[in-house]
């Protein structure tokens, strides 16, 4: 399943979310599902290490470790 960007024209947020292409997209902030793909921005060339350090700082602040492999999770503070 590719990843796409989403607007969501309702709370004017955008989110990147793993699904399927026929599935309807909903918003993750509001639930809604007027949800606007959008291109997908790529990652520049040798930049991977500092956008997954920056998705992992989020989502550690989040109070998730979604962006950790599960070996890596092994060594994170529980929460």
């Amino acid at each position: 399943m590719p990843l796409f960007d989403f607007h969501c024209r309702v709370c004017d947020k955008t989110s990147e979310l793993l699904i399927r292409s026929d599935a309807v997209a909903s918003c993750p902030y509001c639930g809604s599902a007027e949800m606007e793909k959008q291109l997908s921005v790529i990652a520049p060339a040798n930049k991977s290490n500092a956008i997954i350090n920056g998705a992992r700082r989020q989502a550690n602040k989040e109070g998730h470790f979604s962006n950790y492999s599960s070996s890596e999770r092994r060594g994170l503070p529980k929460g």
